[in-house]
């Protein structure tokens, strides 16, 4: 039986925003240890207020607990294959990353400042002017957000860390980053002969500059699909 096209191109473009990801969450080194306790100043930060650490091309979310903690969604592979919580809460390493995003399989959890931000710089409650009158009350986003706490499905594009805060703190789970990303690919490949030019670029890559064909493919074939499917 023929997949629906949206389907497919929504599977597709998931892949392919993995493959963006990948990359710089492994620049980011995450098995380098985090800054040293005391490295942000935590009394700028009230319970409940919507962290953000930008980084190269996506930004990672959490909600402040108090006490130098914070709840944020990350993928990790363990929650899915062990109940052990001391080994869980160790510091999620590349490969617990890798392999949860490629399982769909997360946790929300709770760390430090520091693990939580792993030396970014960090914004508050930056996202407030987007929803106007829809944010919660402090309490009410600290215990939406503790009441989440364990394991949890993840995706790319329908379940992750700025879906989960933007439901703690304002009500409804969006992600403006991933609803970006995906409007800016259907604008550039409404043309046909943007299309055209994708795969062209993509099929170029693999032949001239000898790219991994894992890492050109996607930009070949999700293009066409998102354009059929549009």
């Amino acid at each position: 039986t023929m997949k629906n096209p949206m389907v497919q191109a929504a599977s597709l473009l998931e892949k392919f925003l993995f493959l963006v990801n990948v990359r710089p969450l492994l620049a980011g080194s995450r098995e380098e240890p985090p800054p040293a306790p005391g490295y942000y100043d935590t009394s700028c930060f009230k319970r409940g207020d919507l962290l953000e650490v930008p980084r190269t091309l996506f930004v990672h979310f959490g909600i402040y607990l108090g006490e130098n903690r914070v709840a944020h969604l990350m993928p990790d592979i363990l929650p899915a294959i062990t109940g052990d919580r001391q080994q869980i809460q160790q510091v999620v390493t590349n490969k617990r990353l890798i392999l949860g995003v490629i399982t769909k399989t997360a946790s929300i959890r709770v760390d430090t400042v520091e693990d939580f931000a792993y030396g970014g710089s960090i914004l508050v409650n930056h996202m407030d002017r987007l929803f106007e009158d829809q944010v919660l009350g402090s309490e009410e986003a600290a215990r939406r957000a503790e009441k989440l706490v364990g394991a949890t499905a993840y995706s790319l594009l329908w379940n992750n860390c700025e879906h989960f805060v933007t439901y703690c703190r304002y009500g409804a789970p969006v992600s403006f980053q991933t609803d970006k990303f995906c409007e800016t690919v259907k604008m550039i490949i409404r043309d046909q002969r943007s299309v055209l030019a994708s795969m062209l670029v993509g099929l170029a890559s693999i032949v001239c500059l000898g790219l991994a064909p894992c890492t050109t493919l996607p930009t070949i074939f999700i293009p066409f699909f998102l354009w059929m499917a549009g």
